[in-house]
């Protein structure tokens, strides 16, 4: 109820204005502790044991902030970022639009971020112990626009391994966002093998998972090799997706904004990309969904499809901040709706 009154004024707001409003309001205002964990909501990923499956994508907390906060939000992870290893402006503001009546959102931010040594300072400052109980935190890693220009975007990721892989429970390698000029062409597979030959070995011995992030713009052929390297490589999960570039009908006069399209109109082309990579996958390969996830029934559509995790970011503009913990009551009645003891034993049930 106090979110619905509050919407009209920070929707009042520029939308960039807004963001950053929220996250200093996160910063210095009291949350929730942690809910304590629900066996039929826990699951393990990658090694990792999530409290619940529900996270917030990357994108949100770009400077590692409020990521630990988050949790007493209801989210059983944060990612935060995109962090690249020198700091950036990103793209010319504005460059965040609300399409309210779509329910979506369309951002060209080009990874703005104080950089990951800046970053690096403030989240340690804070994180605990891996594996001490503590927050599940993420962190995506991505390359300087400068450097994917000039051909040097691998080493970006090499960099931000190194970097960030002793804060992090796991790494999210973002190769698939539409707002930095060349960088999906890493998605191609000579260029995607590369590339993950080399986060592989900049990780060395730490045992950090690495994930990857990709499109939903794929046609078939990509989908397959982009499975195929994930496997070659051993990366340890797969999320699907990142933002769309491309347009379904739309009612917003913002529609025709350049960049990544997220919100409503993106479930469906997630969802169904989701579906492509379990079917080539299998159980080998976690999966965690995400694009245009607002509901219980969305994040359960997503888990049944073959997610273990789902993530989402756009949907608390419009739902606020305490939607993980609405999915997750809603996620619950659903397990037990369908005799499932947990999350896990739901995964892939319609696949």
């Amino acid at each position: 109820m106090s979110y619905r009154l509050l919407r009209p004024l920070l929707f009042a707001l520029d939308a960039e204005r807004a963001h950053h409003l929220s996250i200093a309001a996160l910063r210095f205002l009291p949350v929730p502790a942690m809910p304590a964990p629900d066996p039929a909501l826990e699951t393990t990923v990658a090694g990792i044991r999530f409290p619940n499956p529900v996270g917030l994508a990357a994108g949100y907390d770009k400077d590692g902030r409020i990521a630990h906060k988050m949790h007493g939000l209801g989210f059983g992870f944060a990612e935060l970022g995109t962090l690249t290893p020198l700091a950036q402006p990103g793209n010319p503001q504005p460059r965040l639009f609300r399409l309210v009546e779509d329910r979506a959102v369309i951002n060209r931010f080009g990874f703005n971020n104080g950089g990951q040594g800046a970053a690096a300072d403030r989240i340690a400052r804070y994180r605990r112990p891996k594996g001490s109980g503590g927050p599940v935190i993420g962190i995506n890693i991505g390359a300087n626009k400068d450097a994917t220009a000039a051909g040097r975007g691998i080493a970006d990721y090499a960099t931000g391994v190194q970097v960030m892989a002793p804060l992090a429970d796991y790494l999210t390698v973002n190769i698939s966002s539409p707002n930095t000029p060349g960088l999906r062409a890493l998605q191609g597979r000579a260029a995607l093998d590369e590339l993950l030959g080399a986060v592989m070995a900049a990780r060395g011995g730490d045992p950090t998972p690495i994930f990857l992030k990709v499109a939903p713009d794929l046609e078939p052929a990509d989908v397959e090799d982009i499975a195929a390297a994930c496997l070659d490589h051993r990366v340890d999960a797969l999320i699907v997706s990142n933002t769309t570039i491309t347009r379904p009908a739309l009612r917003s006069p913002h529609a025709g904004e350049a960049g990544g399209l997220s919100g409503a109109p993106l479930t469906d082309l997630s969802h169904q990309r989701l579906r492509d990579f379990r079917r080539l996958l299998g159980a080998r390969l976690p999966l965690i969904g995400v694009g245009g996830i607002a509901t219980a029934d969305h994040a359960y559509a997503r888990i049944r499809a073959g997610a273990s995790l789902v993530q989402l970011y756009s949907a608390m503009v419009y739902e606020g901040p305490y939607l993980a913990r609405r999915i997750n009551r809603g996620l619950k009645a659903l397990l037990a709706r369908d005799g499932f003891a947990n999350v896990a034993d739901a995964v892939g049930a319609d696949a």
